[in-house]
């Protein structure tokens, strides 16, 4: 079966290293081996659908290398979970390196943001199985990885910007941006023309950027947590 080569690719000679012994780099890389494994099946089959039989198979180590390691499958998703995550939020970094300014880093790391959800793995274990698996709560707090670029890119922004914005306000505006990605990237995965759906997102998206850079270049002051709104009228 295609895991249990995959398994076998992933479980090499491992080379000495200095201060490691050669039962830890071996521990390593079966809990390397037990994680690729699994998302592959978690990404094919559905965390329900995947049983961890067919994870040990694959791996080909015994159940009890499994538990050793992490105690069950939910722990084992979690970890498949955050390895997802941190590799998409690698993949959009990198992607920002040869941007230009924190205007053209938005929407740079908006459209790798859009690759990344439609990637087969990050579809289905973080956008489709996360939420049902981990819980709300446990959910939100295993986002950490992309929500920090968020930020990173919303503080970018605004410190473009002549105004100054405390800190509880950046975390406003950030969480209402992370929010609007994430129901963008449920919104991407969810449609049955992707494609279509992503240029659609990055088009709105890219609307609004432009939009608050319009306003920031206009010198409109960026308001403070403590702030009174005042309201905008249109002139004739």
């Amino acid at each position: 079966m295609p895991v249990a080569r995959a398994a076998k690719r992933l479980r090499p000679a491992v080379p000495a290293l200095p201060g490691s012994t050669r039962r830890a780099q071996y521990s390593a890389a079966t809990r390397r081996t037990l994680v690729d494994v699994a998302t592959e099946l978690f990404t094919e089959q559905g965390y329900a659908a995947t049983s961890l039989d067919s994870i040990v198979a694959g791996a080909e180590v015994t159940k009890g290398a499994l538990y050793h390691h992490f105690g069950g499958k939910q722990a084992l998703f979690e970890d498949v979970f955050a390895t997802v995550e941190r590799d998409a939020g690698d993949r959009i970094r990198a992607s920002l390196a040869d941007a230009g300014g924190p205007w053209d880093q938005a929407l740079v790391g908006l459209r790798a943001f859009l690759d990344v959800v439609r990637e087969p793995a990050y579809r289905r274990v973080v956008v489709q199985e996360g939420p049902a698996v981990l819980g709300h709560e446990r959910f939100r707090e295993q986002e950490r990885t992309c929500q920090a670029i968020v930020v990173d890119l919303v503080a970018a922004v605004l410190a473009d910007a002549d105004g100054v914005v405390d800190q509880p306000m950046l975390e406003t505006i950030s969480d209402i941006f992370f929010g609007a990605m994430s129901t963008a990237g449920e919104t991407v995965t969810a449609s049955d023309d992707p494609d279509a759906a992503s240029a659609r997102v990055e088009a709105a998206v890219a609307y609004l950027v432009t939009g608050l850079r319009t306003m920031v270049e206009a010198g409109v002051p960026l308001p403070s947590s403590g702030a009174p709104t005042t309201a905008v009228t249109s002139r004739s």
